[in-house]
């Protein structure tokens, strides 16, 4: 059976193709035998249905209960309980079935005399190469423990991250999507009504008020029609984001919204020097750390910057020698990592740039709340003003004058 295989190589570097084998755990070995790491394997002339699309989105397996599956295995593994009655445990207590099922083939493969690293290296869609490596380095120091409470402690710290963003951004979105709602309802059904008085009373009145009544004249025979166009502009926006060019344009964006820009740059420092971190303390290559954090920072900029990086390094170069020439790193963070560099103290330096944005994530998140209040109270008071100065004032203005 034909399969085609994404996978990363010994030199990290991205590759792809087709491999022959009996089934897919078949191809997953052959390609762990010559040193890739697997990424994507599925059998030849598959194709990525819309059935599939939905069940992968139902059976997704979220940071909690990744964070849920480390947690326990890491005090399992400092109990000193053996890897595979330990993986038996958690399925047991495991609720996810996506993760329930992945929990089983780890224990199994571990049985047939996998390593734990390349057992987890057949799930590269759960487990990201961070993980991966920070155990692989465990199983090679003999320090596992040690390795798999880093990932446990690196994934909690992600999450709780992720956490905060969320709920910052989830009072303004509240209140734009409310607002949006009420104004929609407000246009379509009731400034008809209004504006049906004033066209009734057969007078002069002035052009923005004729505005306001020819758009709720529209909106009240046409209403269907915004609501179809403005879906379509939703979805082909959301589609638009899924493609690299759109995925690269919204990295950038992100990173230049008035308030949000901050709080989106903070958190993808926080990651990348956390991460980093617990990789040069985990004794992973310099050059192979940066490129494992690229695929995890989840912002192009970034990735970018850390890929160059990379390559600087590669050829006896310095990190902060590419830092310096990017504005989306902070001379801060150059500096300190020159610092960390020329004294052999990087993890630590990463740690401390870390422990920094951290609380600056925390500061913004506090407070944005009050930063975006008065901009939607502005917001809201506009559309108010509009409505009040538009169509109530001249009825006022009419019945003064019967």
């Amino acid at each position: 059976m034909k399969f085609i295989f994404k996978a990363r190589t010994p030199e990290n570097t991205i590759e792809g193709g087709t491999v022959e084998a009996s089934d897919k755990d078949s191809a997953i070995r052959h390609l762990q035998q010559k040193g890739y790491t697997p990424l994507e394997v599925r059998v030849a002339g598959s194709k990525f249905t819309f059935a599939k699309r939905i069940e992968e989105a139902t059976t997704r397996v979220s940071t909690k209960d990744l964070l849920l599956f480390f947690r326990e295995f890491s005090t399992l593994v400092s109990a000193k309980v053996p890897i595979a009655p330990a993986l038996k445990t958690i399925y047991e207590q495991t609720e996810n079935p996506t993760m329930r099922a992945i929990t089983k083939s780890l224990s199994a493969d571990i049985e047939d005399g996998l390593s734990i690293s390349e057992s987890f290296a057949k799930h590269p869609k759960v487990f990201t190469p961070l993980m991966i490596n920070m155990i692989k380095a465990g199983e090679v120091s003999g320090n596992l423990q040690g390795a798999i409470e880093y990932v446990t402690r690196t994934t909690e710290q992600n999450y709780l991250l992720t956490a905060k963003v969320r709920g910052a951004l989830m009072y303004p979105a509240f209140v734009i999507s409310v607002a949006g709602v009420i104004g929609f309802l407000t246009i379509t059904w009731i400034l008809p009504k209004l504006t049906g008085v004033i066209r009734e009373l057969d007078v002069d009145i002035p052009w923005y008020t004729k505005a306001m009544i020819a758009l709720g004249d529209f909106m009240q025979a046409y209403w269907w029609v915004v609501l179809v166009v403005f879906a379509g502009l939703v979805i082909a926006f959301i589609y638009y984001l899924r493609t690299p060019e759109g995925t690269k344009e919204f990295d950038r964006i992100k990173l230049k919204i008035p308030i949000l820009g901050d709080l989106f740059r903070y958190v993808y420092l926080t990651r990348m020097t956390e991460n980093l971190s617990v990789l040069v303390a985990g004794g992973i290559p310099i050059v192979q750390s940066l490129i494992i954090i690229s695929e995890v920072v989840s912002n192009g900029v970034y990735k970018n910057i850390l890929l160059e990086a990379a390559r600087e390094v590669k050829v006896g170069g310095e990190i902060n020698t590419t830092f310096f020439k990017y504005e989306a790193i902070p001379p801060m963070v150059a500096r300190m990592i020159k610092v960390g560099e020329e004294t052999g103290r990087l993890s630590s330096v990463l740690e401390d740039l870390a422990e920094f944005y951290r609380n600056e994530v925390d500061q913004i998140t506090r407070n944005l709340s009050a930063l975006i209040e008065p901009v939607l109270i502005v917001f809201l008071g506009v559309g108010v003003g509009v409505l009040v100065v538009s169509v109530l004032l001249p009825i006022y203005n009419i019945a003064g004058q019967l």
